[in-house]
């Protein structure tokens, strides 16, 4: 998944990508995360002038995790939107503008694979939650409280108050 700025500027008509990208590597040492499927870039590039390549487009994945309350398995599908843009800059050229994001590269040939698969990680949910109501687990005993509850005593008592439990008996 790549352009070449040289193609881009001759071509009047933007570049149309949709590729498969498997980005399970990525979420190797992320826990319980999953990606049953290769992520699905559907993108457009289209040349801007000064050198300049605006890519944007989406980004399709399904993603298998647990529920950060009760630990049930979770399906996540994620629609992230991608746009970035390329400037083909020589290497020894100045930078003007560091702030903007525009992304400066001094190759005629740009790969797509690691903005993409940045993008990916910068949008993996931290949690997700089966359901909003979701009880989770009892801290103490590990009931699921989405299915019943537990005997156990679920009163947290500030042991520096403790000396005043009894105070009005």
């Amino acid at each position: 998944m790549h352009f070449q700025f040289r193609k881009m500027a001759a071509s009047s008509e933007p570049l149309q990508v949709r590729q498969q990208v498997d980005v399970s590597r990525l979420v190797q040492g992320l826990g319980d995360i999953k990606v049953p499927q290769p992520l699905l870039a559907e993108l457009k590039a289209a040349y801007v002038g000064q050198d300049t390549v605006d890519v944007h487009g989406k980004l399709s994945v399904e993603l298998d995790m647990s529920c950060s309350r009760c630990l049930k398995p979770v399906q996540q599908h994620l629609n992230i939107p991608f746009h970035e843009q390329f400037k083909l800059v020589k290497p020894s050229e100045e930078i003007q503008d560091e702030d903007d994001d525009t992304i400066y590269v001094d190759e005629e040939n740009v790969d797509l694979v690691p903005y993409v698969e940045e993008s990916f990680v910068l949008h993996i949910p931290m949690t997700v939650v089966c359901k909003e109501t979701c009880k989770g687990l009892c801290p103490n005993c590990g009931t699921d409280l989405n299915e019943g509850t537990c005997d156990c005593d679920t009163e947290v008592v500030d042991p520096r108050l403790a000396g005043l439990k009894d105070f009005f008996k």
